[in-house]
């Protein structure tokens, strides 16, 4: 169970969190309004491919990745979205779409975008629709020592 192994993870570093349990919801926006959370609070897990390798990327729900800023920041040949197909075994128990932003927990890079970096605390899915996390962005970078880059082309609809 995702969520489990996350507040494993968290009560084992004593990190302070809220659980959220809200009505089933599939995009970052729609969490948002759902939850009355801002949507630049709400960081959304993107599954990206870095020339050719998988790496989470995280911005508000407000924002979509710019890939071509993306592969800029990251220095890669290739920058794109993966596909279902390509990363559905890579998070155990996780809902497709609801994967938490901690990359630790499944062997695999975090990327954050720097405006996630300017709210005090963020608000993510905890591998599932219906289950969130929200925690102070400081534990956050802490536990999990996202590489902060630009990597965002402002306020969208889009789902990436």
């Amino acid at each position: 169970m995702p969520l489990q192994r996350l507040k494993d993870l968290l009560d084992r570093y004593g990190v302070r969190y809220e659980s959220i349990v809200h009505l089933p919801a599939y995009t970052a926006q729609g969490i948002a309004a759902i939850t009355h959370i801002s949507g630049k609070e709400v960081a959304k897990t993107v599954i990206v491919k870095l020339d050719g390798s998988l790496a989470l990327a995280v911005v508000p729900a407000s924002h979509r990745i710019d890939l071509r800023l993306l592969q800029a920041a990251t220095g890669v040949t290739k920058a794109m979205l993966a596909s279902e197909e390509e990363f559905k075994d890579a998070f155990p128990g996780c809902e497709t779409g609801a994967m938490p932003p901690f990359g630790s927990l499944y062997g695999l890079p975090v990327l954050v975008d720097e405006t996630v970096t300017q709210d005090q605390e963020i608000v993510f899915n905890a591998g599932s629709h219906t289950e969130l996390i929200r925690l102070a962005y400081e534990d956050f970078a802490r536990l999990e020592g996202p590489k902060v880059l630009r990597f965002s082309a402002g306020a969208s609809t889009a789902a990436a």
